[in-house]
């Protein structure tokens, strides 16, 4: 059962790296707790790829798959990952959920994987953490053995997350970009952005903030604040962030 899951799972993965439309929102609460969802949709890059895929492969078991199921994201961990992970680490992953939902013949692809923080040294801890849980070495041999669907690397776009700097107090959420890291994203991920440019794809970015209590000051020029300053949105995407990353710097007073 455990392997099922993870191949479902590796098989989203190797997806994240091209068509995506990625939401993320988080929900503060008045207790201080705060529920996270990371949204990726890949419905549009399945479509784009059964027309140049082969007849083959889309008669394949793994094509025909049909999945609409929640788990906890520990569920989907190798078990040579596990052992690598911090006590820490993986009660992240346990009180983690991934939600799949998966029919690859009607272009449907749509993971969320959600965590309710109890508080701000656990949201913060959680956004630091995310990425390595999500990356392991085991998807390389999943992309090998995929190349004639998609092409593409698995791991780039999942351990993009790891380019953020922190800063989440019971009244503050702020994010800014660690430039270099991000640099370094680009330089693993070229020969992907530039296929996707290619084909005329582009990758749509969101982040939608909840608040219980009024916003008192956002940073970011482009965020809209809602009229009764309770709700924050950034919208962009992969080719903005690109030519100019603190696009994506967030500092919210609240």
């Amino acid at each position: 059962m455990k392997k099922r899951y993870l191949l479902i799972f590796l098989c989203l993965l190797f997806c994240f790296t091209s068509c995506v439309d990625i939401e993320e929102r988080y929900d503060f609460k008045l207790d201080g707790s705060c529920n996270v969802v990371y949204g990726f949709d890949m419905s549009r890059a399945i479509s784009v790829f059964k027309n140049i895929i082969s007849d083959s492969v889309k008669q394949t078991p793994q094509f025909n798959l049909i999945k609409d199921t929640t788990m906890s994201f520990l569920a989907v961990l190798p078990d040579s990952l596990e052992t690598k992970l911090t006590k820490d680490e993986l009660a992240l992953a346990a009180n983690s959920n991934l939600s799949i939902k998966m029919d690859l013949q009607k272009s449907i692809m749509k993971l969320n994987v959600t965590y309710t923080a109890k508080n701000a040294a656990d949201l913060k801890y959680y956004l630091e953490h995310l990425s390595k849980i999500s990356v392991n070495s085991q998807l390389d041999a999943v992309t090998k053995n995929n190349k004639q669907v998609h092409g593409f690397n698995a791991q780039q776009l999942v351990a993009g997350q790891d380019y953020y700097q922190y800063e989440v107090t019971p009244h503050k959420f702020y994010r800014i970009v660690d430039k270099a890291k991000f640099n370094a994203f680009l330089k693993k991920t070229q020969n992907t952005l530039v296929m996707a440019k290619a084909m005329l794809i582009d990758m749509p970015y969101k982040v939608i903030l909840n608040f219980a209590k009024p916003v008192k000051k956002v940073s970011n020029r482009r965020a809209i604040i809602s009229a009764d300053r309770h709700h924050v949105t950034l919208i962009t995407n992969m080719d903005d962030i690109i030519k100019d990353p603190t696009i994506m710097d967030l500092k919210i007073d609240f």
